[in-house]
């Protein structure tokens, strides 16, 4: 008899053009490919569309409309929780008994309408949202930002803390995992890697010709690392730089047009993007969060696809892939690295030890499997 599955999506899963797209998006192939039917709800609230690559994946599609600012807003609830809280779509999930995958504690407003006595519900843990929240806040720029990203760091807090137990939460990281469970109290709750697009490894060895940051470039943390390495890193060194990503601000617009060096490539394509991350020889990708929660898909991108990564501790944290990257502490260290390895091949040894700390862990069939076990 053929399984169904409810899936929830925080935001449009496709294109699978950032993180949080890509893990959602690779989940939804993996059930499709199990033989899972999939019912999915996703909500709409920008520029990203409805799109018709995922009918393919689907038996049916439902779309909701998020709440705006001043509809959503509260002091008790936090807005990426409130807003996406649906009378449509509970109605529709209560039509049966199927399981339900919860993409992101954005869409646990939910969970109050639903019986979860007889109802199998695992939501999908992204980050640790209140510490993520609180790192957006320390890094943007804009003063009513970090208002707003405060406010929530706080209120999602106090709204982890009465998530519902009957509820399986699946983690991203082994660290994310246990604050779930020490900080929150929270008794089911089980570690699955992302479900990265890259299945294999791909690196090639020799040498690349340029070094490389990516990522999307509107989410604060990103554009910090990005004008940190314009701006301390490849002012020490004269090695190609390109940043690329989504939606550049005109402040990390003017630092990159201002060094000789180095040049921004402004919301490429896939297939641009993926031809830029073959062609680097160096992949510089720093993290300054000082609270460390999920995991950069960027970084597993560049592990699957690229040649050398160069990082600092808080982007390999808790990842199992430390071996995998050369490690600087300081912008000294990344020039100094940086400056050794431009002209060091890339060699089989260390695709070899690539495929084997990559090979089982992001295992997107295995990952589907152990998922379907705790739902049905």
């Amino acid at each position: 008899m053929k399984r169904y599955l409810h899936i929830v999506c925080l935001d449009v899963p496709f294109p699978a053009d950032y993180g949080g797209a890509i893990d959602m998006f690779n989940r939804i192939k993996a059930f499709h490919k199990q033989g899972i039917g999939i019912h999915l709800h996703y909500f709409c609230y920008n520029d990203r569309g409805t799109p018709n690559e995922l009918n393919q994946f689907c038996e049916s599609i439902s779309v909701y409309d998020r709440k705006s600012l001043k509809e959503g807003f509260s002091f008790s609830q936090p807005f990426i929780v409130g807003s996406r809280v649906n009378d449509k779509l509970i109605d529709n999930l209560q039509q049966d008994q199927h399981p339900i995958l919860i993409e992101g504690i954005h869409c646990t407003g939910i969970l109050p309408f639903l019986d979860l006595s007889v109802r199998k519900v695992v939501v999908r843990v992204h980050n640790e949202e209140s510490l993520y929240y609180k790192e957006l806040a320390r890094s943007s720029f804009n003063p009513l930002k970090k208002m707003y990203f405060s406010h929530e760091s706080h209120l999602l807090k106090k709204y982890s803390k009465g998530l519902p137990h009957e509820a399986l939460y699946a983690c991203i990281t082994e660290s994310d995992k246990a604050i779930l469970q020490q900080k929150y109290d929270l008794p089911n709750v089980r570690f699955i890697p992302a479900f990265p697009s890259w299945q294999e490894v791909t690196g090639e060895e020799g040498i690349g010709n340029l070094c490389l940051y990516h990522g999307n470039l509107s989410v604060p943390e990103n554009e910090e690392a990005a004008l940190w390495l314009l701006c301390r890193v490849f002012t020490k060194i004269r090695v190609p730089l390109v940043i690329a990503g989504k939606k550049p601000s005109k402040r990390l617009q003017k630092a990159a047009h201002l060094c000789q060096h180095t040049c921004l490539v402004s919301n490429p394509t896939e297939t641009e993007m993926n031809d830029l991350v073959r062609k680097a020889h160096i992949h510089v990708l720093p993290s300054f969060n000082k609270n460390i929660t999920g995991i950069r898909l960027k970084l597993l991108h560049a592990l699957f696809q690229g040649r050398h990564c160069v990082v600092n501790a808080p982007m390999v944290e808790g990842t199992g892939l430390e071996p995998a990257c050369h490690i600087g502490s300081n912008a000294n260290a990344f020039a100094a690295i940086i400056a050794q390895l431009y002209h060091q091949p890339f060699s089989e040894e260390e695709i070899r030890l690539r495929k084997s700390l990559l090979a089982h862990t992001y295992d997107n069939d295995q990952n589907a499997q152990s998922l379907i076990q705790w739902l049905w």
